[in-house]
């Protein structure tokens, strides 16, 4: 194996591993403060941000949804993809430095990073499409950017890995 090869998979591997702990960290975070996130989540499936002055008169507001559990059951959903995509991350980071290492075949850890961005990609979709029934791109511009910029990184970062 020639050094420019194993340094790109390990660079590889270091790119998968950092998002696994990023998406791990995420998650964590979202278990430990589950009733902060979930009211987040509360406030705009409910467009209550649309009521704030001077209030955004709409009728998208007919969409509104505010059944606190019906938000604690998105939050859910967004753990389980969170989780099972931190997962599919770590164990391809690890395949990926095997492979760095010669202990493995590259395939395996590509294959197991792509399951994991394509889990973030749905995740980004999910919040993406979700965010948009509830207008949020109304008043919530910054977080319709944040989603769209998770969804180019992610993107960015899976064709590097399969590179």
């Amino acid at each position: 194996m020639s050094p420019d090869f194993v340094a790109w998979a390990i660079f590889k591997a270091i790119l998968v591993l950092g998002f696994a702990l990023w998406t791990m960290v995420a998650a964590l975070n979202n278990i430990t403060g589950f009733r902060g996130a979930a009211a987040a989540i509360s406030g705009t499936m409910g467009m209550v941000l649309l009521n704030d002055p001077p209030a955004s008169v709409s009728p998208l507001t007919r969409r509104a949804l505010t059944s606190p559990r019906l938000a604690a059951v998105s939050l859910i959903l967004i753990l389980v993809v969170q989780i099972a995509a931190a997962l599919a991350l770590g164990l391809g980071g690890v395949l990926l430095l095997a492979d760095a290492l010669g202990a493995s075949a590259p395939e395996w850890g590509v294959a197991a990073a792509l399951t994991g961005f394509a889990l973030l990609t749905s995740l980004w979709f999910m919040m993406m499409i979700g965010g948009l029934w509830f207008g949020y791109w109304i008043r919530q511009e910054v977080l319709q950017l944040t989603h769209l910029t998770l969804l180019a990184v992610t993107m960015i970062a899976a064709a590097v890995t399969y590179s």
